[in-house]
C-alpha cells in the first residue's frame, strides 16, 4: 500500500466513525427545559452571578461572626454565614448543570454535522481500501489492468493531498468533540465535589441551628405565648392580606410602646443640664429607609414579576422565584419573626417585621426553621423549599402597601 494511502485511510476512518457520548449527571436537576444554547448560557451566567453574591455574603457574615462578642449573636451570624455558603453551593451546582447541558447541546449539533458527512466518507474509504488491497502483479495478468493500475496510482498521488485538505475541517470538528467531552467530564467532577460540599454545609448548619434553638429556649419563656397569639390572628384573618395587616397593627403598637420615653433620672447637677435633640431617628425617617442589606430569600429564576397579572384577574404583589428542589431560604433582611407556620393555600410562610414599618413575606417553604418572636440577622436561615418544581414568593410592604422588592436590592 502506498504511504500516502496508508496515511489517508485512518484519517477517513476516524472522520467516518466519531464517538460522541453525551454526559448527563445521574440525579442532576436540570433547569426547566432549556430551549436553546443562548438560554442555557444565560442560565449558567445567572447561576454564577448568584454564587458570587452568596460567596460575598458568606465572607461578610463569617467576618461578623468572628468579631461578635456575645454568644447568641455569634451563633446567629454563623448560621447566616452557613446558609449563604449553602446558597453558594446550590448556585454552583446549577451553574455546572447548565454548563454540562450547554456542552451536550454543542456535542449534539456536532454529531448531526458529522452524521451528514459520514455516508460519503464511508463509500470513499471502502473504495480506497479495496483498491489498495489489489496486488500490482495480479493486475499484470489482465489485459489493460497494468495500464489502469499505473493510472490509478498516479491519480491517487494527486488526489490524496486534496482528500487530506478537504477533511481538515472535519478532523478539527472531531478534535472539538474530544475537547467538549473533556470539558463535560471536568464539569461533572466539579458538580460531584460541590454536591459533597453542600451536604457537609447542611450538616454544619443543622448542628448550629440545634445549638441556637436550645439557647433560645433557655433564654426566653414568652415564645410560646407569642406563637399562640400569631396562630390566633391567622385563624381570624380572612386571607393573607388580612393576616399581614393584623400583624402590622400589632407590630406598630409594639414599636410605639418601645418608643415611649422611660423614667428620667435626676442629674447630679440640675442647674447644669441642657436640652439637646434626640439622636433616635423619627418613624418617618425609618419608613423612608429600606431594610439594610435587603436580598432575595432564595437563588432561582424569576417566573412572576411584581405587578404581573396572575390568576383571578389580579396582579402579583411580589416576586415568584423557581429555585432548586430543597433550596435554602434565608431572611431577606434583619428583623423580628411575626409569623411562622402553615397558612391555607400558601404552604408554610414566614412574615418578618423590619424597623420603620417595613414587612417582608416569604411563602412556599416546605420546612420552617424559625419561631415567632425570634430576632433575625439578615440572611438567617428560614427553612427550605419543597421539591418537584417549588415556587417561593417574596413580598415587601412599606406601611402595609406592597412595593417592588427589586427596587431595594
Amino acid at each position: 500500500m502506498k504511504p500516502a494511502l496508508r496515511l489517508a485511510l485512518p484519517i477517513l476512518a476516524a472522520a467516518a466513525f466519531p464517538a460522541l457520548v453525551l454526559l448527563t449527571p445521574a440525579g442532576a436537576q436540570q433547569d426547566a427545559g432549556f430551549e436553546d444554547v443562548e438560554e442555557t448560557r444565560a442560565a449558567m451566567q445567572r447561576a454564577r452571578a448568584q454564587a458570587k453574591a452568596a460567596e460575598q455574603r458568606g465572607e461578610k457574615l463569617e467576618a461578623e461572626a468572628r468579631a461578635a462578642t456575645e454568644a447568641a449573636e455569634k451563633t446567629a451570624r454563623e448560621a447566616a454565614a452557613l446558609a449563604a455558603r449553602i446558597q453558594q453551593a446550590e448556585a454552583d451546582i446549577a451553574a455546572n448543570e447548565a454548563r454540562i447541558t450547554l456542552v451536550n447541546q454543542q456535542r449534539e449539533k456536532l454529531a448531526k454535522r458529522l452524521a451528514e458527512r459520514r455516508g460519503p466518507l464511508l463509500r470513499l474509504t471502502a473504495s480506497l481500501q479495496k483498491m489498495s488491497r489489489r496486488p500490482l502483479a495480479l493486475s499484470a495478468l489482465r489485459p489493460g489492468s497494468l495500464r489502469d493500475a499505473v493510472y490509478l496510482r498516479a491519480m491517487l498521488e494527486t488526489t490524496l493531498p486534496q482528500v487530506r485538505q478537504r477533511t481538515a475541517a472535519l478532523r478539527a470538528e472531531i478534535e472539538r468533540g474530544k475537547a467538549l467531552e473533556r470539558e463535560a467530564r471536568a464539569a461533572l467532577a466539579d458538580l460531584r465535589g460541590t454536591e459533597s460540599q453542600l451536604d457537609s454545609r447542611r450538616q454544619q448548619l443543622a448542628a448550629v441551628e440545634t445549638r441556637q434553638r436550645l439557647e433560645s429556649r433557655r433564654a426566653s419563656g414568652a415564645a410560646d405565648r407569642e406563637a399562640e397569639r400569631a396562630l390566633a390572628l391567622a385563624e381570624e384573618a380572612r386571607d393573607l392580606d388580612g393576616l399581614v395587616a393584623r400583624l402590622d397593627e400589632a407590630g406598630s403598637f409594639r414599636e410605639e410602646l418601645a418608643g415611649l420615653p422611660g423614667p428620667i433620672i435626676r442629674p447630679p447637677r440640675p442647674e447644669a443640664s441642657e436640652v439637646v435633640a434626640g439622636a433616635t431617628p423619627t418613624p418617618a425617617a425609618l419608613a423612608a429607609r429600606p431594610p439594610e442589606g435587603f436580598q432575595l430569600p432564595v437563588a432561582g429564576r424569576t417566573i412572576v414579576g411584581f405587578g404581573a397579572p396572575v390568576e383571578g384577574g389580579v396582579t402579583s404583589k411580589g416576586l415568584s422565584l423557581s429555585p432548586r428542589d430543597g433550596a435554602q431560604i434565608v431572611a431577606p433582611a434583619a428583623g423580628r419573626v411575626a409569623f411562622a407556620g402553615p397558612y391555607r393555600g400558601f404552604g408554610r410562610i414566614v412574615i418578618i417585621e423590619h424597623p420603620g414599618g417595613w414587612t417582608s413575606l416569604v411563602t412556599g417553604l416546605a420546612r420552617n426553621d424559625v419561631a415567632v418572636g425570634e430576632e433575625l440577622v439578615g440572611g438567617a436561615p428560614l427553612g427550605v423549599a419543597g421539591v418537584d418544581r417549588p415556587v417561593v414568593t417574596l413580598e415587601l410592604r412599606r406601611q402595609g402597601e406592597p412595593v417592588n422588592p427589586l427596587d431595594f436590592l
